[in-house]
């Protein structure tokens, strides 16, 4: 059963990208593999760019999907629900629910400021939910 950790961000996040590459770095440090899902390419390609822009001591090595070594590298950024891989963390920037969350130990989602992103978490939280997932919430400080 997955645990599915949602983060509320505050008005001094930047972006939902720029929160989630400190969190994927986080989880890489902890030598976890995880994809990263978002909802167009565009926004893939930012996550890349926050990637990129880590201090060189919190380097993580990533590709966007189809890109990198024929193994992989240990973060995958995607932009559509069928190129999610079976690892053990999916952060998800987009705005959708990560398919088969079960088939994952641990998804990373966020509460964005914005009216109408929130109302889409609060509906992806309560999918989760229903899912069978554990739920926890957090603030981001």
């Amino acid at each position: 059963m997955p645990q599915v950790v949602f983060y509320q961000l505050s008005a001094g996040d930047t972006s939902v990208a720029s929160r989630a590459s400190e969190l994927i770095a986080d989880a890489f440090a902890n030598k976890q593999k995880i994809s990263v899902l978002c909802d167009t390419q565009k926004q893939a390609e930012e996550v890349d760019e926050f990637l990129w822009q880590l201090p060189a001591n919190r380097f993580v090595p990533h590709n966007l999907y189809g890109e990198g070594p024929q193994s992989g590298t240990p973060v995958e950024i995607c932009w559509q629900p069928e190129q999610v891989a079976r690892r053990q963390m999916v952060v998800n920037v987009g705005s959708g629910m990560v398919p088969s969350p079960n088939q994952h130990r641990q998804i990373i989602d966020f509460v964005p400021v914005d009216d109408e992103a929130k109302q889409a978490a609060r509906v992806r939280y309560k999918n989760y939910q229903q899912a069978g997932c554990n739920m926890q919430f957090k603030k981001t400080a």
